[in-house]
């Protein structure tokens, strides 16, 4: 009879977050995470047989709780028009924290070298591009801030730019503000057709 598995998965991908975050993604090693999580390396082999799929494992993880935050800032607005967009834009009022941003930046080199990865974060992205359009009154507009709300987001990831917390919230109302502009190329296409 096999003994019972008692190492918690997430309790090592919190480790290789720290050494990630300490070290960067290039110096990770399995060996490193081990040391870290207090367990043995054949314990992280075990659930992860290579850097690649630990490395995979910490983004894939951060996506799904992306993901869960979003579900949840949609659920909270109700039913309300454009939802989608509008948690969108909700979940970018929350700065990103600093140890977050540290782990986030040294896994996008990682990304970047993985075609199978990068391939899921540009359907995941597909997916996402596709319900704002699907769940707006209008799409092209919600497409906008969309682009505006990453563009925040990724300047500020990268360290590019920073506001202050009025002005960040002056940004994302501006940023909601497109949401709610008329669709004037629909005003614009059945004027035309009217004529």
């Amino acid at each position: 009879m096999s003994r019972p598995r008692v190492i918690d998965q997430d309790k090592i991908l919190d480790a290789a977050e720290v050494v990630v975050a300490r070290d960067g993604a290039a110096r990770l090693t399995l060996d490193a995470v081990a040391i870290e999580a207090g367990i043995s390396k054949a314990s992280v082999i075990y659930d992860y047989k290579s850097k690649q799929a630990l490395i995979k494992a910490v983004i894939e993880r951060r996506v799904a709780e992306e993901h869960a935050t979003l579900r949840q800032a949609i659920q909270n607005l109700g039913a309300v028009p454009d939802a989608h967009i509008r948690g969108r834009i909700a979940v970018a009022s929350n700065s990103m924290p600093d140890d977050t941003r540290a782990v986030a930046i040294n896994l996008c080199s990682a990304l970047a070298q993985d075609a199978e990865l990068l391939g899921s974060m540009h359907e995941a992205y597909r997916k996402e591009v596709a319900a704002i359009l699907e769940t707006s009154t209008n799409p092209q507009a919600a497409l906008l801030a969309f682009l505006a709300v990453e563009g925040l987001r990724t300047l500020e990831f990268l360290g590019l730019l920073a506001w202050t917390e009025p002005e960040r919230t002056q940004i994302l109302r501006g940023i909601e503000a497109l949401v709610s502009a008329p669709d004037h190329s629909l005003v614009a296409a059945r004027a035309t057709r009217i004529n």
